[in-house]
């Protein structure tokens, strides 16, 4: 039996909300450039990540790696360093 290890995507954002138990939105910007214009512009998603013991507060800078599907919306987990 062989163990593979997968590219997971990593993205650093901001807390942006920490009401929920177990988990947290972390708002991920990006600086995108317009295929056509040529002109630049900032683009943000949200992203619900699993933090299980609820250690981030709203503003704090973290980084969250893809996982396997925690709920309907949650794929993402926070990383502590």
């Amino acid at each position: 039996m062989t163990t593979e290890t997968k590219n997971r995507k990593t993205l650093k954002g901001v807390v942006v909300s920490d009401k929920m138990t177990g988990t947290a939105v972390v708002e991920v910007k990006r600086f995108v450039k317009h295929p056509k214009y040529g002109k630049y512009f900032n683009v943000s998603k949200r992203y619900k990540a699993h933090d299980p013991e609820n250690k981030v507060k709203i503003g704090e800078t973290v980084t969250i790696r893809e996982c396997r599907p925690i709920s309907k919306d949650t794929h993402f987990e926070i990383v502590y360093e």
